[in-house]
């Protein structure tokens, strides 16, 4: 019997520093994510997890 890992990648609830909106993002994003509303970058790629430039609220499994 062959068993699966299970992924330990996550979503990330954020809010923005500049206009306080929420959003979710992928915790290892492969693209520049931005604000919704102010077009404020707010996660940027690594090469693995994404380094995340907004506070965290919640992590969603």
């Amino acid at each position: 019997m062959i068993l699966a890992r299970e992924p330990n990648s996550k979503f990330v609830k954020i809010r923005c520093p500049k206009c306080k909106n929420e959003q979710i993002t992928f915790g290892k994003s492969a693209t520049i994510v931005k604000c919704l509303v102010c077009e404020k970058v707010l996660v940027e790629p690594t090469g693995g997890k994404s380094k995340i430039k907004a506070r965290v609220l919640e992590v969603l499994e």
